[in-house]
């Protein structure tokens, strides 16, 4: 596939039940939290920390997600920029908690992941990204591309 419609077409043909699309409408942007919620609990070696402490491993695979909409689609993209800012405050705020953030977050992917899985059984389909890993990435922009068609902008 080579365009950002073409990807998001095929993410699509697994998601026609409206149950199904609600669930991942949900569940989609929790497992990104989650996820990223685990790279952060991650130690990391101190000179990322003396570069700065917002730097670690859940930030990273976060500026690396960018980069890789920003070739997929700019208008995207640039709506995933105040995602990825609430994802950092969220996972912030979680790791501010009594809970350890790893625990926390292992508790919402798995249940996240439950909640699709069940999507994906009431639709009578296997996950897209059995076929392709990369439909991993392309689940937040499909949520995203959803919000653009409502508002009518591009992408």
């Amino acid at each position: 596939m080579s365009d950002i419609h073409s990807w998001l077409a095929e993410y699509a043909k697994d998601h026609q039940n409206p149950v199904n699309q609600s669930i991942h409408k949900v569940c989609v942007p929790l497992i990104v939290i989650s996820l990223i919620g685990l790279l952060w609990a991650i130690p990391v070696p101190a000179e990322f920390t003396a570069i700065s402490p917002a730097l670690n491993w859940g930030t990273t695979f976060l500026l690396a997600s960018v980069v890789y909409y920003l070739i997929m689609s700019i208008p995207l993209a640039l709506g995933m920029v105040p995602v990825v800012l609430a994802t950092v405050v969220i996972v912030n705020w979680l790791d501010q908690q009594a809970s350890p953030l790893w625990l926390s977050s292992a508790v919402i992917f798995s249940l996240s992941w439950l909640g699709q899985f069940y999507g994906h059984k009431l639709e009578g389909r296997r996950p897209a990204f059995f076929r392709d890993l990369q439909f991993l990435m392309i689940g937040p922009l499909w949520v995203l591309a959803g919000l653009y068609r409502r508002l009518g902008i591009p992408y």
